[in-house]
C-alpha cells in the first residue's frame, strides 16, 4: 500500500476513535437534528401556504410550545393533588400498620423474634441515612447535568432550525466532491424517513392515550384524562415508559378502591401487548419498513452503547443507519459490484 493510503486508513482509525470517546455529545446533537426534522416537516407546510419561513418557524414553535404547555398544565397539577392527598393518608396507613403489629404481639407474642430497643434502630438506620444522603447528592448532580443536555438540544434545535441549509452543507463537504450530490439525496430520504417515523410515534401515542383513557373511564379512575395523556407521552420511551405510566395510576386507583389497582394492571399489561405484537410492527413497517426483529435489535444494540437515551433514540437511529446502509452500501456499492462481475 502506498503512503497516502496508509495515512487514509490511520486518519479513519483516529476520526473513529475520537468519534466513540465524544458519542454522548454526538448523540444530543442527532437529538436535536431529529427534533428539528420533526418541526421542520410542520415549518414546510406552513411555507406550502405561502407563509415566509421565519413566520412558519415561529408558528411552528408556538404551536409545539402550546402543546407542551396544555400537557404540563393538564398533568403537573393534578398530579401534584393526587399526591398531598397520599401524603395526607400516610399517617392513617402506617397507624394501620402499627395495629396491625399490635395485633400480631397480642396473638403470638411469645413466638415473635426480639424487637430490638430504640438504640440499636437508630445504628442500623444511620448507615441508611448516609447512603440517603449519597443518593441525593447524586440524583442532583444527574438533574444539573439532565438540565444542561435539554438546554444544548434545544439550543441546537433552534439553531438547526432557524437555518439549515448552512449546516446541511458542512456535513456534505465532508464527502469526496464526485459523491456530494449523492449525499444530498440519501440526506433528504433521511429526512423523509425521520418524518415518516415521527407520524409513526404519534400514531402510537394516540392509540395508547385513547385505549388508556377509555379503559381508565370505564373503571373510574380519577384524573383519566392526564393518565391517559401520559401513557401515550410515556409510549415514546420504549420499553421503560410504558412500565412508569401504570405507577401513577395504579397508586391513585389503589387509595380510590383497592381492586382499581389490580384491574388498572391488567388493563395497560392488555394495551401494551396490543401494542408491542400488533401496533408497532404494522405501523413502523408501513411508515419506515423496519423489521420487528430490527426494531427491538436496535434498542438493544444502541442502548448498550449510548444507555438511557440511547433507548429513547434508538428507533430514529435504527432508521438513519437503515437509509444509508440501503444507499450508501447496497446500491452504490455492492449492487454495482454485482453487475460489473
Amino acid at each position: 500500500m502506498k503512503m497516502g493510503q496508509w495515512l487514509g486508513i490511520i486518519a479513519l482509525i483516529v476520526s473513529l476513535y475520537v468519534m466513540w470517546r465524544i458519542r454522548q455529545l454526538l448523540l444530543l446533537v442527532f437529538t436535536a437534528i431529529v427534533l428539528a426534522t420533526a418541526i421542520n416537516h410542520l415549518v414546510q407546510r406552513f411555507q406550502r401556504s405561502r407563509l415566509k419561513r421565519t413566520g412558519a418557524v415561529l408558528l411552528s414553535l408556538a404551536i409545539v410550545g402550546g402543546v407542551f404547555i396544555f400537557i404540563f398544565l393538564l398533568i403537573v397539577p393534578p398530579f401534584i393533588e393526587q399526591f398531598q392527598d397520599l401524603i395526607a393518608l400516610l399517617p392513617l396507613g402506617l397507624e394501620q400498620i402499627q395495629l396491625g403489629i399490635n395485633w400480631l404481639e397480642d396473638r403470638f407474642g411469645p413466638r415473635l423474634p426480639e424487637i430490638p430497643d430504640a438504640t440499636g434502630l437508630i445504628r442500623q438506620i444511620q448507615p441508611l441515612g448516609a447512603n440517603l444522603l449519597q443518593r441525593m447528592l447524586d440524583f442532583f448532580s444527574t438533574s444539573i447535568t439532565f438540565l444542561a443536555q435539554l438546554l444544548l438540544v434545544l439550543v441546537l434545535t433552534l439553531m438547526l432550525l432557524a437555518n439549515p441549509q448552512p449546516y446541511r452543507q458542512v456535513f456534505i463537504r465532508f464527502f469526496p466532491s464526485f459523491y456530494r450530490h449523492r449525499v444530498d439525496e440519501i440526506l433528504t430520504r433521511c429526512a423523509d424517513g425521520l418524518g415518516a417515523w415521527t407520524t409513526g410515534a404519534l400514531i402510537e401515542m394516540v392509540f395508547i392515550a385513547t385505549l388508556s383513557g377509555l379503559g381508565l373511564w370505564l373503571l373510574r379512575v380519577p384524573l383519566t384524562l392526564a393518565h391517559a395523556v401520559l401513557a401515550g407521552l410515556l409510549n415514546f420511551i420504549p420499553n421503560i415508559g410504558p412500565t412508569l405510566s401504570v405507577v401513577l395510576p395504579m397508586t391513585i386507583g389503589f387509595l380510590d378502591a383497592p381492586w382499581k389497582a389490580l384491574a388498572v394492571l391488567i388493563l395497560y399489561i392488555v394495551i401494551q401487548n396490543i401494542e408491542s405484537y400488533w401496533l408497532t410492527p404494522t405501523v413502523m413497517a408501513n411508515q419506515v419498513s423496519l423489521l420487528p426483529a430490527i426494531t427491538l435489535t436496535s434498542q438493544l444494540f444502541f442502548t448498550t452503547f449510548f444507555g438511557a437515551l440511547g433507548l429513547v433514540m434508538a428507533l430514529p437511529l435504527a432508521v438513519v443507519a437503515k437509509i444509508w446502509i440501503e444507499e450508501a452500501l447496497f446500491k452504490d456499492i455492492l449492487d454495482k459490484w454485482q453487475e460489473s462481475a
